[in-house]
C-alpha cells in the first residue's frame, strides 16, 4: 500500500501529509500573555475606587528616593526634585494631585525649624508622603521628631545616623488601618552598599 500511495500521490502532497501527521504528535505550545504594566511599578491590584501609591527611600550613596501616586512620579526620577535629608510631598485628598513638595537637609545646616513650620502649615484634607535619603537624623530636632509623632509616626525616635525611613500620613484625613504606612531600616555593613543603608519601600492602595 505504501508503494501504491507513493506512486499515485504527488511528492509535495505526500510531504504535506507526513508533516501534518508529525505535527499531530507534537505538544501544543501555550504562549503566556504579555505581562500587565503595574502602576508605580508596585505589584498591587487596586479597585477602581482606589489609587496606587509607592514611597521608596534612597539607597546607598547614589540611589535617589522617589514617590509615586497613580503612576505619576511626584518626587525623584525625571523630576530630580529629591535630595539628602527628609523629602516631603503633599497631596490634596480630593483631587489626588500634588500641591507642594520640599526637601530638608538633615546632615548640614539648620532646617528642622523650617520643616516643622512647613508641616504645621499644611491644611487639613491633605495626604503627606515622606521619604528619606542619606541622613535624616543628625540635625533633626526634638520639635521635628514631635511633629512627626503627632502625625502618627512610630519610628521617628528610632532613627539613627543614615537610617532610611518612609512614612505615609495625613492631616484631617483617615488612612485605613490595612494600608502600609511606615518602615525604617538602619545602616550596617552586611548589605550590598557596604555600610550605607539599602533602599526600602512601602506601597498599596488608597481609597479615592
Amino acid at each position: 500500500m505504501g508503494y501504491l500511495f507513493a506512486e499515485i500521490l504527488p511528492e509535495d502532497s505526500l510531504q504535506t501529509a507526513i508533516g501534518s501527521m508529525q505535527k499531530m504528535g507534537m505538544k501544543p505550545v501555550i504562549k503566556a500573555p504579555p505581562p500587565m504594566k503595574q502602576k508605580c511599578a508596585a505589584w498591587r491590584t487596586c479597585s477602581f475606587s482606589e489609587v496606587v501609591y509607592r514611597i521608596r527611600s534612597g539607597g546607598g550613596l547614589n540611589i535617589q528616593p522617589d514617590i509615586c501616586l497613580e503612576d505619576e512620579i511626584l518626587l525623584g526620577g525625571s523630576k530630580k526634585n529629591g535630595g539628602r535629608g527628609i523629602n516631603i510631598v503633599v497631596v490634596n485628598r480630593e483631587t489626588m494631585k500634588m500641591t507642594d513638595s520640599k526637601t530638608f537637609d538633615m546632615y548640614e545646616g539648620d532646617f528642622s525649624g523650617p520643616m516643622v513650620e512647613f508641616l504645621n502649615k499644611i491644611p487639613n484634607g491633605c495626604i503627606i508622603l515622606v521619604s528619606s535619603f542619606d541622613d535624616a537624623m543628625s540635625k533633626l530636632s526634638d520639635a521635628g521628631k514631635k511633629v512627626f509623632e503627632d502625625l502618627g509616626s512610630k519610628e521617628i525616635r528610632n532613627l539613627k545616623f543614615r537610617s532610611q525611613w518612609v512614612f505615609l500620613t495625613g492631616k484631617g484625613v483617615t488612612i485605613p488601618d490595612n494600608v502600609e504606612r511606615e518602615k525604617a531600616i538602619h545602616s550596617g555593613g552586611n548589605n550590598r552598599y557596604g555600610g550605607w543603608p539599602a533602599e526600602i519601600q512601602i506601597d498599596g492602595c488608597l481609597p479615592k
